[in-house]
């Protein structure tokens, strides 16, 4: 049995709409990315959504929009253990990261930790919604409006999960949890393969504010005012088609989607909710399995996860001894990775940072040296975490 730590979720309707655009032959960023934008910020109740090529593009566009259009610069604070390309845009574009210790529950930033690492340089909180798991938000919205700090989310990896933050739905008027991604000014998505939706590359951005959304747009496509409408606050369109396609007014870049990708994102996105359902009906037994173990910390869910994968961190009589716990599962076909990257301050690229990190970080270095984490999709994975279940079992003892 290969248990793997992701798998494939499409089916003939993603076949279907790959060839409905080769026939249209626009394969570039048109009609089908704009109409799947729309039904994402739809969805998601926002006003409005950028699609660009990754998620990673989605983080860099957003701090560049910041720095750009809001004049921001100064230090973010950010998790000790995220993705690269959390922690990247930031120093590309002048940001300097400030690291805060991670909850070694949740795995998600400390927050009580974030108020003392704050400097009368700090402008912003990058909160990351790490494996499918909402941050504690509503301690963090009332850091941010005590300390006028912009919040801005990383939700590459919890599509679909859901924030312990109220607020009004603007189709209902129902006061509910806010959807993880839309509590702060913007919120990024990821559309990768191994990801809650899938749209070959792919990557999403949100925002409530109107001058955000052109500055993005702009941003996304070389800078020009190409894409935007005749009515926005960044730039005074000629209304000549020949000027208005060739100027440029933002240093932007060229991380256009693909119109296919588009097309994708627009049949993945009505399946969205029952793949978010079966990865929750795989985590409640994964948690009523694990939480027995004695000898192994699972991630505690904040508001509704959407379980991107299942963290385990060894302890107690297994503590140190992640290498072999390791080989033991691949020898079983049990594919495993570090939790994300572990603690990012020990990565080797760290050397090209300049960062504040005034620590102690035990947590972050904790789960980097005993922590990993096995995959989640849309399948029944029972046998497969039972798989799971009795090999930690075994290593450690038959307790």
């Amino acid at each position: 049995m290969k248990y793997s730590l992701s798998s494939d979720t499409w089916d003939k309707k993603e076949l279907e709409a790959i060839q409905q655009v080769i026939n249209s032959g626009r394969y570039t960023m048109g009609p089908r990315v704009a109409q799947f934008e729309r039904e994402f910020a739809k969805k998601f109740d926002v006003p409005y959504a950028v699609m660009v090529n990754s998620g990673s593009s989605a983080n860099l566009l957003m701090w560049s929009c910041l720095k750009y259009k809001d004049k921001l610069e100064g230090d973010v604070i950010v998790p000790a253990v995220s993705w690269s390309t959390t922690y990247f845009p930031l120093i590309q574009n002048g940001f300097t990261p400030n690291f805060v210790d991670v909850d070694l529950d949740t795995l998600n930033i400390d927050v009580t930790k974030i108020e003392k690492a704050i400097t009368k340089d700090t402008k912003a909180v990058f909160a990351v919604n790490l494996l499918g798991n909402s941050c504690e938000y509503r301690e963090i919205v009332n850091l941010c409006n005590k300390h006028n700090l912009i919040l801005i989310e990383d939700n590459c990896e919890s599509l679909g999960a859901i924030s312990n933050m109220p607020y009004a739905n603007t189709k209902t008027n129902a006061i509910e949890p806010r959807k993880c991604g839309t509590v702060g000014s913007m919120g990024s998505f990821s559309f990768f393969f191994s990801h809650h939706m899938q749209t070959m590359e792919g990557g999403m951005i949100v925002c409530k504010d109107k001058d955000y959304y052109d500055y993005i747009r702009s941003l996304r496509a070389h800078g020009w005012c190409r894409d935007l409408p005749g009515e926005n606050n960044l730039y005074k369109k000629t209304g000549d088609p020949f000027k208005d396609s060739f100027t440029f007014i933002t240093p932007g870049y060229s991380v256009r989607p693909l119109e296919m990708s588009g097309a994708i994102g627009e049949v993945q996105l009505k399946k969205c909710d029952k793949f978010i359902e079966e990865r929750r009906n795989n985590a409640k037994y994964f948690v009523e399995k694990f939480s027995a173990l004695p000898f192994v910390k699972i991630q505690k869910e904040i508001g509704q996860s959407s379980w991107f994968g299942f963290s385990i961190i060894l302890t107690n009589k297994l503590e140190g001894r992640r290498d072999e716990v390791i080989r033991e599962l691949s020898e079983l076909g049990v594919e495993t990775r570090p939790i994300i990257a572990g603690n990012f301050m020990r990565q080797p690229v760290i050397e090209y940072f300049d960062y504040i990190g005034k620590g102690p970080f035990d947590n972050a270095d904790y789960l980097h040296d005993n922590g990993f984490f096995i995959g989640n999709d849309v399948t029944n994975l029972r046998e497969n975490i039972d798989m799971v279940f009795n090999a930690l079992q075994q290593i450690g003892g038959g307790e």
